[in-house]
């Protein structure tokens, strides 16, 4: 089988000959991965067999990001953030944060929706996804969409770096007519920024990954009431529009967040990605027994604990135990829990790899 045949049959809850796979890293650990094999991230993806493919998408032509006085710069939502450089083990990681977020201290819906800074889908240049995505067919590899860590189509964290995480999730308690039009807004653009990628692709698109983090390390970062009040119409209308253009869609979601996985699913999810291990409720021989007839699942492999710190033996245990418990009648897609970070060791990788060949 090809990347594309082995996917969908295990997409389509069908074993196919070996366990589908994907790798996620930052940008740090890339720079350590391939100063250290001396290849390039392509051959690096193809020596190892890689399934996904995640393509560039849109680029950015709207109007110039401004440098602020202390040396931070705003994103498209107008939200200053300072570059955070680490130094790990040789390599460089660097975080975009939040210096502040602008929407902080507004009283009023008017003064929300009266907001300057509110992007727009016509900021972006979009003539190059077909041909992106042609290019990652050629090879019979599964074309992605999920965009920049910081532009992700969701709808909580652009509100948590606008509004501010404490406001916005005191919002959704003591100041809804606040909270609604923020996500309204976000909605808006992000709904629009996704149809524009989706008619670009003229049909060459395979899975559009949304991310929004819904979970904390002990459970969800709201209460499944409040989900449905303010989130679940997003969720739901972002999977129909994909779903219009025959494309599966992926939600990367971090921590606890079993209690909303159901309303996921009814609102037509196909892949939950992350199964942070560490976190609350998210044991995967549970999640396989509740939601795996229903629901494909793609990541479960620590970067918090097995892979930075963990021996090779470690590695090993912990993708078989992932693999017997999700991969049975298909419906998984090997990877971790998220982006590999410059903590870990290139050997840990090469055991990773090693042991998605041996269990897979």
């Amino acid at each position: 089988m090809n990347s594309r045949e082995r996917t969908f049959r295990a997409l389509n809850f069908e074993e196919p000959d070996r366990v589908p796979r994907d790798f996620w890293m930052s940008k740090g650990f890339k720079q350590k991965l391939l100063s250290t094999l001396k290849t390039t991230e392509e051959d690096f993806l193809n020596t190892y067999d890689i399934d996904l493919r995640y393509i560039p998408g849109p680029a950015y032509i709207g109007p110039p990001l401004k440098l602020l006085p202390d040396g931070s710069k705003e994103d498209i939502w107008g939200v200053p953030r300072k570059t955070i450089k680490l130094e790990i083990d040789g390599s460089v990681e660097l975080y975009n944060e939040v210096v502040n977020s602008p929407l902080a201290q507004v009283k009023t819906v008017e003064e929300i929706n009266n907001y300057s800074h509110w992007p727009s889908h016509n900021w972006f240049d979009y003539s190059f996804i077909e041909k992106q995505c042609e290019e990652v067919r050629k090879k019979e590899r599964v074309v992605v969409f999920m965009g920049d860590r910081l532009n992700r189509i969701a709808q909580l964290k652009p509100a948590m770096y606008i509004r501010g995480t404490e406001e916005i999730l005191t919002d959704l308690y003591l100041n809804p007519e606040i909270a609604r039009p923020v996500f309204s807004n976000i909605r808006n653009f992000y709904l629009a920024y996704a149809e524009r990628i989706l008619e670009a692709a003229n049909g060459k698109l395979d899975i559009l990954l949304m991310g929004d983090d819904f979970g904390a390390q002990t459970g969800p970062l709201l209460s499944v009431e409040m989900w449905h009040n303010f989130l679940a119409k997003g969720f739901a209308d972002y999977i129909e529009l994909a779903k219009c253009y025959n494309i599966k869609v992926m939600h990367h979601t971090c921590g606890g967040v079993e209690p909303l996985i159901p309303f996921m699913i009814e609102r037509g999810l196909d892949i939950l990605q992350s199964l942070q291990p560490e976190a609350t409720g998210m044991n995967p021989w549970e999640l396989k027994a509740k939601f795996g007839s229903k629901l494909a699942f793609q990541g479960g492999i620590s970067i918090q604990k097995t892979l930075p710190f963990g021996t090779a033996e470690d590695i090993r245990r912990e993708v078989k135990d992932r693999v017997d418990a999700l991969a049975p009648g298909g419906g998984y897609i090997l990877c971790t829990a998220h982006n590999i970070q410059a903590d870990t060791s290139v050997e840990n990788v090469k055991a990773l790899l090693k042991a998605y060949d041996d269990y897979g």
